[in-house]
């Protein structure tokens, strides 16, 4: 029986197969708020036959956007214009539905990535972005403020706003985004945060803001719905946020209930050197489970059915997240139930596509 198709729990919630459509920021938002291709995009992931989406980064302010045209959950306009979107897709799909929330910090204030992703100052429509230290992402960006113990907290409140708001909409699942250089990761990584204060230095003062808003926002969302955390796992740059320091991360967020862990990683500092390769972070993914009990996602150039399958059968993660491979072939679910003797759902306007020679792939 293929692994990829069994059933998973991730805190209470139930998923039918191991296959999470990942986080994959869109840019084409307006102000903050989903518009017709959110609707189109998840409407169309929604009916793949995964066991769980989870939507793109959603900013917990309007200053901790990566982007002018990013998703936004900080306010009643953007909370309603994500349910409009929402509501229609929950007519036709019961995927369960996550969210990932989620600040820039230094990363905030950039151009889209097809107009090159650099930095936008004030006159090109940007903003001042912050961080932990007063240290630019690039050498050519404007510098970042150094937040305040005051601004941290209101952070930590946006956070948990946006998490009320997630409720609200109806969502099954939050993922927290402490990964790829944003501004939880920030904090994290000796490379961006040179704070003398109890938010720097040690390890446990690095830590200490992730798991505070892990709290609040475990604290505001229904128990029975899963909370979870993205890491990177490492820097990929020496003397920064390694897999050591992952693990007690990962080990401190299952001690205070984390539902689970989603490994990736990079993403913090342009100096970063990484071999690109099928499969390439599954070590790390592999390393965390092998210290926890929780559920671990692995993520990063999945493509194939049968890798995927051999990562969960040889244990190296429980599920495995696709991004890219889903935008570029969005019943990938469907093509990879053909192709390990599976079954997974599908719409009834879309049975009869069903091919001759994988008869019964559909759940009715």
């Amino acid at each position: 029986m293929s692994q990829l198709f069994t059933p998973l729990k991730i805190g209470k919630l139930s998923l039918e197969n191991r296959i999470v459509i990942a986080p994959m920021c869109q840019y084409s938002a307006e102000q903050g708020k989903a518009t017709a291709w959110h609707r189109i995009h998840l409407g169309h992931l929604a009916l793949s036959g995964a066991g769980l989406m989870i939507l793109e980064a959603a900013a917990v302010e309007a200053a901790g956007r990566i982007t002018p045209q990013d998703l936004g959950l900080w306010d009643d306009t953007t909370e309603q214009a994500l349910a409009a979107v929402l509501n229609d897709v929950k007519q036709y799909s019961a995927m369960p539905i996550g969210i990932q929330l989620g600040h820039a910090g230094r990363k905030a204030s950039s151009d889209v990535p097809w107009r090159g992703g650099g930095f936008l100052s004030a006159a090109q429509g940007g903003w001042q972005t912050s961080a932990p230290s007063a240290l630019p992402f690039h050498p050519a960006d404007a510098q970042p403020q150094a937040l305040s113990l005051s601004e941290i907290d209101a952070v930590r409140q946006a956070f948990i706003d946006s998490a009320i708001r997630a409720d609200r909409l109806g969502l099954d699942l939050i993922e927290i985004h402490a990964a790829h250089g944003y501004l939880l990761h920030q904090f994290l990584s000796p490379l961006s945060n040179q704070r003398e204060d109890r938010y720097g230095g040690s390890l446990e003062n690095r830590m200490r803001i992730v798991l505070e808003i892990f709290r609040e926002v475990r604290r505001v969302f229904p128990i029975n719905k899963p909370v979870g955390v993205r890491i990177s796992a490492t820097d990929w740059v020496d003397g920064g946020w390694d897999l050591s320091q992952s693990l007690a991360l990962s080990k401190a967020l299952e001690a205070i209930g984390c539902d689970y862990i989603h490994v990736s990683s990079g993403g913090l500092s342009p100096q970063q050197k990484i071999d690109v390769g099928p499969g390439y972070q599954l070590p790390f993914a592999r390393a965390i489970k092998q210290q926890v009990t929780i559920p671990v996602i692995a993520v990063g150039l999945i493509t194939q059915p049968a890798q995927a399958e051999a990562i969960l059968q040889e244990g190296q993660a429980d599920a495995v997240a696709l991004a890219r491979a889903m935008l570029y072939d969005p019943r990938w679910p469907w093509h990879a139930a053909a192709q390990l003797g599976a079954k997974v759902s599908a719409p009834p306007q879309y049975w009869r596509s069903e091919p001759h020679a994988v008869k019964g792939l559909f759940k009715s």
